[in-house]
């Protein structure tokens, strides 16, 4: 069997899924290629304005804001026993006008909401089946799933993961550098409410970060340990996990209890010299890999699908053409390689003993705690690139603005003057 196809999506994450999903609200038929969605992924996630500006988009934010839980305070703690310590900051989500940064909310609500939206979408076939093969040329993409179907596309999005068959497919080389880490996954509850605030505890071994859950006595957590501690944990009975859980929070939010399933991911980074080539653009982890830091991973997805979606020509045009994706890579190569040298810089600087890295942390944590412009420079471009350097542009034209106003000469009608004869 033999079909035609304008754009294929490889991969049914959420990645995946928020692709189709956008493409098809710009007038794209799109066949989404991939397995059955995991509905028990035990993970989270934190979707942040942007994000969820761009769901909204596609009428989302509204389901995904009702099922998760708002991030109106974030906080980072040193919980490290090295010499130079950082002191604690808060970031305020109400000093940027916000309500939240964003929202937290469990992987497989989201993937549940994201699946019922896709049976509602016209323009979107879905295919369970397994691409086997890939042979791109020129004009097309042939991909051979493993029911026997042939797909010729004008443009594929590799949504397939951090080993993304579609990348190797477009000839894009990556050498994923594993690190010496792995992240424990797990939700506990706790006796005092969360206040829907998220604390990132920095250790030698990595983040240590609580996130809220919906109900305020519940939280998910993300531990990054080593590969060995990570496996001891996986092994550890509930009562005992409990209190080493509530142990390294120092008891901020009382005592805890480890409820449902608990998993453990190694880690690495990744990334490629180019996004997109040979009709095949690439999204999500197939793109680029970061440790759990700052609520990267699924944001950064989305600003890749929002990006690709604004430079693909109209329903009639060729969606893979070589102006399109040299436009993609363009659009997205500053967001993602600051991305990931600020997020592996941190990263070594927790691991790392040596003075000038704790050095460099503690004070930048410090500057920025003391110094309230900087902070809300910081949030605001942790949550979009270049929205910091929007709101001074802003800032200083309402100040000119202001400066113009209060030295303009007042406007008056002429007096009526009465002129006497002496």
């Amino acid at each position: 069997m033999e079909s035609i196809e304008r754009i294929a999506i490889v991969g049914t994450g959420p990645a995946g899924m928020i692709a189709a999903l956008c493409l098809a609200r710009a007038g794209h038929s799109v066949r989404l290629i991939g397995p059955e969605v995991d509905r028990n992924d035990p993970r989270t996630t934190a979707l942040m304005q942007p994000s969820l500006s761009t769901l909204g988009k596609v009428g989302l934010r509204y389901p995904i804001e009702e099922a998760g839980a708002p991030l109106r305070i974030m906080r980072i703690a040193d919980g490290t026993s090295r010499l130079l310590r950082s002191p604690a900051v808060s970031f305020y989500a109400s000093d940027i006008g916000e309500t939240a940064f964003g929202y937290n909310i469990p992987n497989a609500t989201l993937n549940g909401i994201l699946e019922d939206a896709l049976a509602d979408q016209p323009l979107i076939r879905r295919s369970t089946a397994k691409v086997n093969r890939y042979s791109a040329t020129e004009d097309s993409v042939r991909i051979r799933l493993d029911d026997g179907e042939g797909i010729d596309c004008r443009l594929v999005v590799g949504a397939d993961g951090r080993k993304s068959a579609a990348r190797r497919a477009a000839g894009i080389r990556q050498e994923p550098a594993p690190l010496p880490q792995s992240a424990l996954v797990l939700s506990f509850r706790h006796v005092v409410s969360h206040d829907f605030t998220s604390t990132e505890i920095h250790t030698e071994s990595g983040p240590f970060t609580q996130v809220p859950l919906p109900d305020e006595h519940m939280s998910s957590l993300v531990w990054v340990v080593s590969p060995h501690t990570a496996k001891k944990l996986l092994e550890t009975d509930n009562d005992t996990l409990a209190r080493q859980i509530e142990q390294r929070m120092q008891s901020l939010l009382g005592e805890v209890s480890v409820e449902g399933p608990r998993a453990a991911f190694p880690l690495t980074t990744a990334l490629p010299p180019r996004f997109a080539a040979k009709r095949i653009a690439l999204i999500g982890e197939a793109a680029h890999v970061f440790p759990p830091i700052g609520a990267q991973g699924l944001n950064l997805a989305v600003r890749d699908v929002a990006d690709l979606a604004a430079v693909l020509p109209g329903p009639d045009g060729d969606p893979g053409s070589l102006a399109a994706l040299n436009a993609y890579n363009r659009a997205r190569r500053s967001d993602i390689t600051l991305r990931s040298a600020a997020v592996r810089s941190l990263n070594r600087s927790l691991l790392s003993a040596m003075l000038p890295a704790q050095f460099a942390r503690a004070v930048g944590l410090d500057t920025l705690r003391r110094i309230g412009p900087l902070r809300d420079f910081f949030m605001r471009e942790g949550m979009a690139p270049g929205s910091g350097f929007r709101a001074i542009r802003r800032e200083v034209r309402e100040g000119l603005r202001e400066q113009i106003d209060r030295y303009r000469p007042r406007s008056h009608q002429p007096e009526n003057r009465r002129y006497s004869h002496d």
